[in-house]
């Protein structure tokens, strides 16, 4: 992946993510021992970048998902800034639609958030082992109803 204008557009933590692992995987392979200062603090920064957004869900998302979410994205009124925290943080619930939409309240009806929460859980993939567990726990609520 290659960086052509650094101020073209904003960047999803996606592509970030994806532009690090590449670049750390061109320095393996290159197999450069000796680093400078320099060197050495933009791989704490690549090293530390990673370790934090790998805990995010653009983890679990490909160029499809994000060209599959943005198309869907178009029916709704948002800002491209909203539509990139969406991108990023993958909400679940009303509340942190709410915080990454801007004035939610008078732009957006219920029904409106709600279909924004569908949209968003159903294209962005989530953690697997946290979609097991909410499942499974949907599974005992049901029994516990019985």
């Amino acid at each position: 992946m290659e960086v052509k204008d650094a101020n073209a557009a904003l960047l999803s933590n996606f592509e970030v993510y994806q532009l690090l692992t590449d670049l750390k995987q061109q320095r393996k392979e290159s197999g450069k021992n000796k680093q400078s200062t320099g060197q050495q603090n933009l791989n704490t920064i690549v090293y530390e970048t990673l370790k934090y957004i790998s805990k995010t869900p653009c983890r679990y998302q490909s160029p499809e998902t994000v060209r599959d979410f943005l198309i869907a994205m178009k029916g709704h009124k948002l800002t491209k800034a909203e539509k990139l925290q969406l991108l990023n943080h993958r909400p679940v619930t009303a509340v942190e639609i709410q915080l990454m939409v801007e004035e939610s309240e008078e732009r957006l009806t219920e029904e409106q958030i709600e279909s924004l929460l569908k949209t968003v859980t159903s294209i962005l993939p989530g953690d697997p082992e946290e979609q097991q567990r909410d499942s499974a726990m949907v599974t005992e609520d049901k029994g516990d109803q019985m």
